[in-house]
Parts: C-alpha cells; structure tokens; sequence
C-alpha cells in the first residue's frame, strides 16, 4: 500500500533511538501534533483540550482531528469539535476526521453484564443512562450546529497517511479511548514506528484507593475501560515513544479563577468558555500542553505496561511492571508522569486561550 514510501521510511528509522527516546530531534524539526479524542462538549475537558495546540502556533503545528467514541459518540463530538473550531476561527483546511463509532469488543451490552458482576461503572460515556446501544443521529447542539464539512477521510486512514507523509515528525496525542489507534496498528504495521511519540490520557495505576478516599468517577480510568482490548493493542506496538498522562492531572482543577484569567481578552473563545465552563480536572488540556513541550514533565517513572483483559473487577485497568518481574507477553516500556510544572501549565492554557480570543 505505501511502497513508493519504504525506502525513505527505511532510511528516516536508521535514526530513531528505540525503544525510550523516540527520533532525535533537533531544534529546526518541525513539531507537528495530532490530536485523536472523544471531543465531548460543549466546554469542557475535551474541548478545551484544542487551546493548548491552536493557541501556541510558534510551538507547534496542528495536522488535524481524528474523532472517537468515548465520552459521547462519534458523531456528536464531531459536531461540538467542528461548532468549536468555528468559534475559534479555525480554517476548514484544519480537518476534523470522523472515527470508530464502537470500541473494537466492548459494547454497552457487555459493559451491563460487567457491572451486574464487578460493581458499577460511575462514568460510561456515551453508554450512560438510557443510551441506545448503537450511534444515533445528532441533535441539536446547545451551541449551535456547524456548518463546517467534515472530512471525508476516516481516521485511521488518516492517521496513517500522515506519519508517512512525516516519518518521526508527528506526535500523536490520544486523550479518548484508543480505538481509532488500535485500528492503524492494525491496518498498517509501519505506523507506530513512524510516530515521534505517542501521549495519551490514561493509565491511572494503582488508585484504587483514591476511588474510595477522593472520587470514584476521576480515579475510574475511562479511556482504557472503554475499549480494554484498542489500550492493549495500543501499549504493545512499537512507538518510539510512548508517555502516560494519568492521575497527576486529577489534582489540577479548572476553576472560576482559571476561567477568569484565560478570558481577559474578549473575543468568541472567552465567550465561549465563559458560557460552558465546567469545573473539573483538566486532563485533556494538560496532556495537550505536555505534547506541545515535554518540559512540563518534572518527575516521570518509567516501568513496562499493559492493560488487563480478564473480565474481572480490573477489566480494563492498566498494569505495571519492572523489568525484573514482567511477564514478556507484550507489553512495553512507558514513561508515566508523575509530576508536572502546574504553574508553567496554566500560564501556557491562560495565554493560549487569550491569544485565541484575539487571533482566532
């Protein structure tokens, strides 16, 4: 399928360091990103996810938006992205790439046999209340619907023809289910390779105890519970890099001060997020900032991960090991972060999202 691309893409991997530092960059490399998310809304987490990327132009590059099921589904995160982006003033040749509409196993009906068994899920997404158990039509958008075009690519395909269009020059940020992911593993068995790095928002080992001590719901680790089996696929192939944004993010909350300083400037943005603030933390935005500059990380453990696939009360749950006691059935090694600049990450979300209301 990409043969007129092999022997380039042979000679680009001489220079990946493999497995743990990814392709050597040096500082004229272009810093491209793109963002794969359940893109929920309006406001919020997933949304806003957008500011950190769109609102640091000189820092990096945005090639598009792939689309997941997750925290809604598909079609209706596609809507608010699309709704956002215009808001914004974001061009059309910007792509928003529709995805999976279902995870590649789970499904709402085994996540009810789940729950009769291993107690109940407190977050399910698109699955909550009385969802159907197959993608409906959208409607009406609180915000508004867009008139904005969708691609008419799909996003693994997408996501695919990308890193070979730049080979080690894209990090990939994941911060829904990792279906559309798993899916261009599958489909092509250069693409992990060909990544710079992946980030995702997931993996919240061992807070088990927080979900009884803080929240049941933020120490829930949504994004692997989703689609256990794309999180697995995802943590098995060889992406130069890979990095964990878990729960370091659950203790940065955004709040009505936050709120208040990232919309100084007035504009359709500071309108936006005035209107549809939610106080909650901000996972998405600050795995979105640490793609943009990994130098927000202060303190990272580094340990082989992969994601339990009994269906048991861990269904879903990621696993840890070091190399002393792993099991060599997969998993890989995974820089989990641990610690972050918090004061640096909110500067960068307050100017980005003051420069968008400016700039658009």
């Amino acid at each position: 399928m990409f043969s007129k691309l092999r022997f380039s893409t042979f000679l680009a991997g001489l220079f990946v360091l493999f497995p743990l530092h990814g392709h050597a960059q040096t500082p004229g490399d272009p810093n491209y990103i793109i963002i794969d998310n359940d893109f929920a809304g309006p406001g919020g987490t997933n949304i806003q996810s957008v500011i950190p990327l769109l609102g640091q132009p000189d820092k990096a590059t945005v090639l598009g938006f792939t689309v997941v099921v997750g925290d809604g589904w598909e079609n209706e995160a596609a809507a608010h992205l699309s709704r956002f982006l215009e808001i914004a003033g974001s061009p059309e040749t910007l792509p928003v790439v529709p995805g999976a509409t279902q995870p590649l196993v789970n499904s709402r009906a085994r996540l009810l046999a789940w729950e009769k068994s291993n107690g109940k899920m407190p977050w399910k997404g698109a699955w909550r209340g009385d969802a159907p158990d197959f993608q409906p039509p959208v409607k009406p958008l609180k915000e508004g619907m867009p008139d904005r075009k969708l691609s008419s690519e799909t996003a693994a395909l997408f996501l695919i023809r990308q890193v070979h269009a730049h080979p080690h020059q894209i990090t990939l940020l994941a911060a829904g289910p990792l279906t559309n992911i798993a899916l261009a593993i599958k489909l092509d068995p250069e693409f992990a390779s060909l990544c710079r790095r992946l980030v995702f928002m997931g993996a919240i080992v061992d807070g088990n105890l927080s979900q009884v001590t803080q929240s049941a719901d933020y120490y829930t680790d949504f994004n692997f519970m989703f689609d256990p089996e794309a999180a697995s696929i995802t943590l098995e192939a060889p992406f130069p890099e890979v990095v964990s944004v878990g729960g370091v993010a659950n203790a940065i909350r955004m709040t009505a001060e936050i709120r208040d300083q990232a919309t100084r400037t007035a504009g359709p943005v500071a309108d936006y997020l005035r209107q549809y603030f939610h106080p909650q933390p901000m996972w998405d935005e600050l795995a979105a900032a640490i793609s943009v500059d990994p130098a927000l990380v202060t303190d990272k453990v580094v340990a082989y991960m992969d994601v339990d696939l009994t269906h048991g009360p861990n269904y879903g749950y990621a696993h840890v090991w070091p190399e002393s006691t792993r099991p060599h059935i997969g998993e890989r090694p995974v820089t989990i972060v641990t610690a972050v600049d918090k004061a640096r990450f909110l500067k960068t979300f307050v100017k980005a999202a003051n420069r968008m209301n400016t700039h658009g």
